[in-house]
């Protein structure tokens, strides 16, 4: 009996667990299993610039918020993968994505700043993109992955130019991130995933462009 109830979760419950996961990633800073590359260290550079405070924390507020969305696209594909395999990936893939919010959301908050007040927005659209990019196959869904995190990486990078050059602990968890992301991306390429016609790659260009510069002031 007990062996049967393990193996028959329903829809409703895996939702729920979702959902849950969802407002912790989205209200509490969560547990990372990594410390942060800033972690041990004293004497906040940006102690010295504080007029460059707030260009560092608009720019971890939105790195904050791609976090929030890596978390909602996983959770979205990993509830619609057809593959065991695959899902398991996708649960580790979004366990190390734990680690970049955590680290985010300490440096915003070391930056005496907030995170985006539009994060149940971008979750809750993130994760429906999730969803239907794994109901349409595991290659497919891959393949979504891949690209997000090929963009990632160059948004990521762009930060790097942008970011104050003073503002070494920012710029270290970048770098970190910019590693991670990297190995997320070549896991699905080499799980199978499918190449995304041009004309979908811009459109994630596009919704990414709006969700970033809404997330630096908001």
């Amino acid at each position: 009996m007990n062996k049967e109830m393990k193996n028959t979760v329903s829809l409703g419950d895996k939702l729920i667990a979702q959902i849950d996961h969802g407002l912790r990633s989205m209200f509490v800073k969560p547990v990372a299993e990594r410390a942060s590359p800033t972690q041990g260290r004293k004497d906040d550079p940006m102690h010295d610039h504080p007029h460059l405070k707030d260009k560092s924390a608009s720019l971890m507020r939105v790195n904050h918020v791609g976090e929030v969305c890596a978390q909602a696209l996983y959770q979205g594909q990993a509830l619609t993968s057809r593959s065991p395999e695959v899902r398991s990936k996708m649960q580790e893939a979004a366990a190390e994505e734990i680690d970049h919010l955590n680290w985010c959301h300490d440096r915003v908050d070391q930056l005496e700043s907030h995170t985006s007040y539009l994060n149940p927005f971008w979750y809750m659209g993130s994760f429906a993109i999730g969803f239907g990019a794994g109901l349409a196959g595991d290659k497919w869904s891959l393949g979504f992955l891949a690209e997000t995190e090929r963009q990632v990486v160059d948004h990521l990078r762009s930060h790097l130019d942008r970011l104050p050059e003073q503002d070494k602990w920012s710029r270290d968890i970048v770098e970190q991130m910019i590693v991670d992301e990297t190995k997320h991306a070549e896991m699905a390429e080499e799980n199978g995933a499918a190449a995304l016609p041009q004309p979908l790659k811009k459109a994630m260009r596009l919704s990414a462009k709006l969700m970033t510069g809404l997330s630096e002031k908001i």
